[in-house]
């Protein structure tokens, strides 16, 4: 096995979560902070990508702490009531990667009460170690703690890993820790995202079964 460790995203990566929860979610918390504000799927989609969704609330939309907690506790009753889907053929591919002797760790910026779920939900087991929004700022992702974590937790070396991301904090915190990096190019259709992560990523896949063959060509 090339990879005895996947390190995955959460949202957008192994989930169908913005359209259906995060987006939603947000609008909802547009309307009474930001009334003025239109934001579309896309838009949103564009700016969770650069400058991140922190950037958008804290340098775009320049929430206050309390607007921030407002839009917080709004996601939160979203994320409690909505368990998003797996993409088609993502829990088979992952299910039989752990059953092979890999490892499973998630780093995402939705929480770890509801990736536990999901897993649990969709693919019968818990990761065997996650990286969620919950943790302080500097742990979260693009900040190198969870990569360096998982390598002191299961005694791993960097080329021992493969990080599955959508996102351009993926892609930092994987370049950062100089592991290699895989852009999941399924969740949208943007050019301008597509044509960052091909050029940025040492792989790219525009569909799950692309990186369902890859990996089980490396087991």
């Amino acid at each position: 096995m090339k990879y005895k460790c996947l390190i995955l995203d959460h949202d957008d990566t192994a989930v169908k979560s913005t359209p259906n929860i995060h987006y939603p979610s947000f609008i909802e918390a547009l309307k009474s902070l930001r009334p003025d504000i239109e934001l579309s799927l896309n838009d949103f989609i564009n700016y969770c990508f650069n400058p991140g969704f922190t950037g958008l609330c804290k340098d775009v939309l320049k929430f206050s702490d309390t607007e921030q907690q407002y839009q917080y506790k709004i996601w939160k009753s979203y994320v409690k009531e909505n368990s998003p889907d797996f993409y088609l053929g993502f829990p088979e591919l992952i299910m039989e990667y752990k059953s092979a002797g890999g490892i499973i760790c998630v780093v995402s910026h939705s929480e770890s009460e509801q990736i536990i779920r999901d897993y649990t939900l969709h693919c019968g087991f818990k990761p065997d170690l996650i990286f969620g929004w919950e943790l302080d700022e500097h742990q979260r992702k693009p900040n190198s703690y969870p990569i360096i974590e998982i390598m002191k937790r299961f005694n791993l070396n960097n080329t021992e890993m493969l990080m599955l991301d959508d996102s351009k904090l993926g892609l930092i915190m994987a370049r950062n820790c100089n592991v290699e990096f895989a852009a999941a190019g399924w969740s949208h259709a943007i050019p301008e995202i597509e044509n960052y992560m091909r050029s940025n990523s040492d792989y790219y896949f525009s569909k799950v079964d692309e990186f369902k063959n890859f990996i089980r060509d490396n087991m």
